[in-house]
């Protein structure tokens, strides 16, 4: 396991670091001048000069680059040329909001998609199973923006039962935060009206974005326990009078749910970096539409931390669900 876990910290960086070159050469082959957009259009010659001396972009690429990865090693995610602000807090503030909506959106998923992999694997070509699949492939093939839109259109506009965006009502005082999850910090101090307030604001994001989650969990673990329950251990346990009930839920759930962790990672990476449609759709303050502004804003630095900061992430989770993979199913092992 040591060596296994080894091998894979040593991969960590040089993935990063060929991340961060990819960014950086896109970024800067986008035609526009951040400058000029940041300056203004009434700046002058003199004041956009200044403006590219002080945040180093009249220097070679080459340079910026190394100066960037530089200040990146000792904790210093740069400023954002179009708000003036340091990027590193930023990011953690929008950040925090995203994992929020991830997770919240990953164990409705699962909630969800589970219990519908179970009825249409055990009913098989019957109406369960009908439905389920319909469920599963509906899910993936509507675009999930239009699925925002009209579920805003009727839940929000029309029957005023959800807010149509944001993440926590204007009116009211935001609640005091030591994670930055709404849900969690009102909970733990039991701000019980604040957290009614944040699940509201949560509902219809997280139900458009658990769509993904509830289509492959759905797929996946329908396949797989279709498969298993050919197997010889499963007819032995039918064999010796074992309920039915029992079969599906522990001995086939068991061996299905491996290959189903082993997809978690891919769809939480999925999902913190795809947010992008549902957070400008919804106006979800999270690292999505922080990245989308500064992208139109060709600010580079903000694009280059959101990256960045996203793929230390996504890598850390899979390296989790590698090791909780193995965990589980000891066959595979840590070679």
């Amino acid at each position: 396991m040591l060596r296994f876990l080894a091998r894979r910290l040593l991969i960590i960086p040089v993935i990063l670091i060929g991340l961060s070159l990819t960014t950086f050469i896109v970024s800067r082959l986008v035609p526009g001048d951040p400058v000029k957009l940041a300056a203004g259009p009434q700046a002058r010659p003199e004041q956009i000069q200044k403006l590219a001396e002080e945040f180093g972009m009249d220097k070679p690429l080459a340079e910026q680059y190394l100066t960037y990865m530089g200040g990146l090693f000792q904790g210093n995610w740069g400023y954002s040329i179009s708000t003036k602000r340091a990027v590193g807090p930023d990011l953690l503030t929008y950040f925090t909001a995203t994992l929020e909506l991830t997770l919240v959106s990953t164990l409705l998923g699962l909630v969800i998609g589970i219990p519908l992999a179970i009825v249409s694997a055990r009913w098989r070509d019957r109406w369960p199973d009908h439905f389920s699949r319909f469920i599963s492939i509906g899910a993936v093939s509507i675009p999930v923006f239009w699925i925002a839109i009209v579920l805003q259109i009727i839940l929000a506009q029309n029957l005023r039962l959800l807010p149509v965006g944001g993440r926590f009502d204007p009116r009211a005082g935001f609640p005091d935060t030591f994670t930055g999850m709404l849900l969690l910090d009102t909970a733990v101090s039991g701000n019980w009206q604040a957290f009614g307030i944040a699940l509201r604001y949560m509902i219809l994001p997280a139900f458009c974005q658990s769509l993904l989650v509830i289509a492959v969990v759905t797929r996946q673990l329908r396949g797989d326990m279709l498969d298993i329950v050919k197997k010889d251990f499963v007819l032995v346990a039918r064999a010796n009078g074992i309920p039915e009930r029992t079969i599906w839920t522990r001995y086939l759930m068991k061996n299905a749910l491996i290959a189903t962790v082993s997809m978690l990672g891919f769809l939480i990476g999925f999902e913190l970096g795809g947010s992008v449609l549902i957070e400008y759709v919804l106006d979800w303050p999270g690292i999505g539409q922080y990245a989308l502004k500064a992208a139109l804003l060709l600010d580079f630095q903000p694009i280059m931390g959101a990256t960045l900061f996203i793929g230390c992430v996504v890598v850390i989770i899979n390296l989790i669900t590698d090791l909780l993979y193995r965990v589980i199913d000891p066959r595979i092992g840590f070679n």
